[in-house]
């Protein structure tokens, strides 16, 4: 294992390792404005959402690691106290990229990167016509976290409006994950983008306490099969399986298929029964995984 100090290293370094591995970051598309009524637009992946009540969102404009000089976002926020807060999703990917140039100071980068604006209701910065998702905020506080070149300044800002496009939202009215089809921030030049390939659910252990990995029974806790997440999986029940239920799920087709298969070979028989398992398992088919699994016990 690589072992870093980060007293140690090179601010570029552990700027580098910090966004490898602090991945995917959410982006935060800003509009702001100065005093003169330069509009600017930049995107920021040191972004996330930290309260509901009130609704507060944190991005941070990082002093330049090459020069220690602040950007144009900061020095408007700071200033004139509003933000617009646009989503970026796969369909402005590349004009989000180019309006991350570093433009002279006055230079719009929503026609530089032909975005286009749209007046919001509550704050002065227009929002990104384009953008799936709009918070229109108002600046709380901003806080800085150093004087160096790679410092952060926290711009806390309070959601007044969201504008949500009707097209990314499920028959619920929530938005739709693939409807959304949002990027994320990796390391170096890399992006992410959440879609089909990439998004999977997995249920919240908040209704029962799961029984924890630590009650599984140890043949099936150590099995050479089953991965971290099986377990996890497995140990976000409730309770196990009643033993008349393990009995009757001794005539499942497949469970009689496989006995017959290896009933001269029990090791072989448990093999099978937890890639068996395995499969239910992706499949979210949790108590039939159980009931398979404990019919080696």
């Amino acid at each position: 294992m690589l072992t870093i100090d980060p007293k140690k290293v090179s601010v570029q370094k552990i700027h580098g390792y910090l966004l490898g591995a602090v991945a995917p970051r959410p982006i935060a598309f800003a509009s702001t404005m100065d005093l003169d009524g330069n509009i600017n637009l930049s995107p920021f992946s040191f972004f996330n959402a930290f309260s509901a009540n009130p609704p507060i969102l944190i991005f941070s404009p990082s002093r330049r690691l090459r020069d220690n000089t602040t950007k144009h976002t900061f020095e408007n926020v700071s200033t004139n106290p509003e933000v617009v807060i646009n989503i970026v999703n796969y369909a402005i990917a590349e004009q989000m990229s180019l309006s991350s140039t570093e433009y002279e100071k006055g230079v719009n980068e929503f026609e530089k990167s032909g975005l286009t604006m749209v007046a919001s209701e509550k704050v002065k910065p227009p929002r990104v016509g384009e953008s799936p998702v709009a918070f229109e905020c108002r600046v709380n506080e901003v806080v800085s976290l150093g004087k160096e070149g790679g410092a952060g300044n926290l711009v806390i800002c309070e959601v007044l409006m969201v504008h949500i496009k009707k097209e990314i939202l499920d028959e619920n009215l929530q938005i739709d994950p693939y409807k959304l089809d949002i990027i994320g921030r990796m390391g170096g030049n890399w992006y992410t983008r959440a879609g089909e390939s990439s998004l999977f659910e997995m249920p919240k252990p908040l209704a029962t306490k799961g029984i924890g990995v630590d009650n599984i029974p140890d043949g099936i806790k150590n099995s050479i099969v089953l991965s971290g997440n099986d377990l996890g999986r497995l140990g976000n029940v409730a309770k196990l399986p009643e033993k008349e239920a393990i009995r009757i799920y001794t005539n499942d087709s497949s469970i009689k298929e496989l006995r017959e298969k290896f009933k001269n070979d029990r090791e072989s028989f448990f093999f099978h029964l937890h890639v068996y398992a395995k499969e239910l398992l992706a499949d979210g088919k949790i108590e039939e995984a159980w009931l398979t699994l404990l019919q080696s016990e």
